[in-house]
């Protein structure tokens, strides 16, 4: 009964003349095959063919997966074939239920009145409008710890890198060789490079999330001494961490002894972000041939301080974001944007980020997002289905919403209700029993998403790509 219970939209057609008759003649059918008996009002589609969009690439009856850069193939293999329509970069997605993407920064404009979910193959979401995203309902997820052996390895090479001078020691080389003169000079010239070892050494973790939290028990392992700071260190991260750390009460208290300092911590702009949070006070405590290894953002680092540091003593910096001021200095480092390059690191968040979009779209879970509560339900009973609705977080919506399922004879025999800030998420399973028809349940959907602060709702029912509906100033949308 309810695989015909909601109409696929799809978004955007430029020449409406070529698919209306078709198109129109298709939607009516459909609609009209919900009930021989029961006159479904049509009035709430008005207007709509200029939010409809490529009939003739739209798959019925899969979700449709956007993606922007090139996508790790076996990450984009968790979706299967028969429930899901990948769509590569560069393909046409107009009809998207889910976007997934890498560095791809995308714009509102690039978000179909379709999409459900957007995930981020890595850490960092910068490139996503966050806040707006989360004021017109879309959740966005991204991997944590995904890429962090990946980091946590480049942050080891940036140690070594930096004591022994080798970045130097090979350039020397090259141009020995290409004099003819390496071999002559290779034993005479090391004295130039001379370095330290990292055994015995102190380095200071800024930042013991994922990342952090690997780099430290690397670091432990290689026989250094380790001490951190992470004002939001929570218990899971904590019991990460190698048991002989010292944990710190302030970035200049971490630094003041420490031989190597990692970065790992987000950029976040505004008041009380971390632009520059690394800036001349916290450089003046740094001991005169302290390495800083950044390869977390390039923001988080005062250049001019910086500079200031490296012209004065032998101290060291290693990043792999470009820097305009320091990318020529002799005491730097600077590397293509390597930290999450692997192909295990790639394949895992690809395959990390597949997994959170699947659940999200099959069973409304909400997990690793950036936006909205994490959220999980058990799965339905017999006979029951299963709706979401997203909300914005004021008082009085829960009641609302149970009243209205109430109002229409509807039992609710299991409900989670979670928010975060300014937002709402709820996932109610629904008794069936009394309600054999398809018509019920579209008019409940309606009015639910028509309350005053509902943003969408979805029916999950096994049907993928049907049962959205949404609340866009004050039209219905479905």
């Amino acid at each position: 009964i309810l695989n015909s219970m909601m109409i696929p939209t799809v978004k955007t057609i430029t020449n409406v003349s070529r698919f209306q008759g078709r198109a129109l003649s298709h939607f009516l059918t459909a609609s009209r095959s919900l009930s021989n008996e029961t006159n479904i009002d049509h009035e709430h589609y008005k207007g709509a063919w200029k939010t409809y969009g490529d009939i003739e690439n739209y798959v019925p009856g899969k979700y449709q997966i956007q993606t922007f850069n090139k996508i790790s193939p076996r990450g984009l293999q968790r979706f299967d074939g028969e429930n899901f329509d990948v769509r590569v970069d560069g393909e046409e997605a107009a009809n998207a239920h889910a976007i997934l993407l890498r560095s791809h920064k995308l714009k509102e404009e690039e978000v179909a009145h379709t999409v459900r979910a957007i995930a981020r193959c890595g850490a960092g979401t910068n490139n996503i409008p966050v806040a707006r995203m989360t004021e017109i309902g879309i959740p966005v997820f991204n991997t944590p710890g995904a890429n962090a052996n990946a980091v946590k390895e480049l942050v080891s090479c940036g140690m070594l890198l930096a004591s022994r001078r080798i970045v130097d020691g090979v350039n020397h080389m090259k141009d020995l060789g290409s004099q003819g003169l390496a071999k002559e000079r290779v034993e005479k010239d090391k004295s130039m490079f001379g370095g330290r070892e990292i055994k015995g050494k102190t380095l200071a973790v800024i930042g013991l999330g994922h990342i952090g939290g690997m780099t430290a028990l690397g670091a432990s392992a290689l026989g250094m001494n380790v001490v951190g700071y992470d004002p939001s260190l929570s218990v899971e991260s904590a019991l990460r961490l190698p048991g002989d750390i010292t944990l710190l009460d302030s970035i200049s208290s971490a630094v003041s002894k420490a031989d190597y300092i990692s970065l790992n911590i987000p950029y976040i702009k505004g008041e009380d972000g971390t632009h520059g949070i690394i800036n001349q006070d916290v450089i003046d405590q740094f001991k005169s041939d302290a390495v800083l290894l950044n390869f977390a953002r390039g923001e988080l680092v005062d250049s001019e301080a910086m500079k200031n540091f490296l012209d004065r003593g032998n101290g060291r910096y290693v990043s792999d974001f470009p820097d305009d001021l320091l990318w020529n200095h002799k005491n730097t480092i600077i590397l293509p944007h390597l930290g999450a390059s692997t192909e295990e690191a790639e394949d895992t968040a690809a395959a990390m980020a597949a997994d959170t979009v699947k659940d999200y779209l099959e069973n409304g879970t909400i997990r690793n997002s950036v936006n909205f509560p994490a959220t999980s339900l058990p799965d339905p009973e017999k006979n029951s289905i299963r709706f979401t609705i997203v909300n914005k977080n004021l008082p009085g919506m829960l009641a609302q919403i149970t009243e209205t399922f109430a109002n229409a004879a509807f039992n609710i025999t299991q409900q989670i209700n979670h928010s975060r800030g300014e937002i709402a998420y709820n996932v109610l399973d629904v008794d069936m029993e009394g309600h054999d028809d398809v018509v019920s349940f579209k008019k409940v959907q309606k009015q639910i998403t028509m309350l005053d602060g509902v943003l969408s709702s979805r029916i999950l029912y096994g049907k993928p790509g049907f049962g959205y509906a949404k609340n866009i100033e004050g039209k219905y949308f479905v």
